[in-house]
């Protein structure tokens, strides 16, 4: 697969729409966040990095996918 590399957060949202996906928390979802904040991690997902979860969950997007489309999306957000 080829991954955008420039407005990766519109691709993300672009695909969610069209394929009628949204996040949804579970309750491994609020495991995790209890995880992380008892180990002092500040790690808190924008709404684009929910809907890449979203997207894999539903099999729109390939697990091995998921890495490079996210790593362009914090790059391009980084440096905007």
């Amino acid at each position: 697969m080829t991954y955008p590399t420039t407005n990766v957060g519109g691709y993300i949202s672009s695909l969610a729409t069209l394929h009628g996906v949204s996040y949804v928390k579970t309750r491994y979802d609020c495991l995790a966040e209890l995880i992380t904040q008892l180990s002092d991690d500040d790690v808190e997902m924008d709404e684009k990095e929910l809907l890449l979860i979203a997207l894999e969950r539903a099999g729109i997007i390939q697990s091995e996918d998921v890495v490079p489309l996210h790593i362009n999306y914090l790059r391009e957000k980084l440096n905007a």
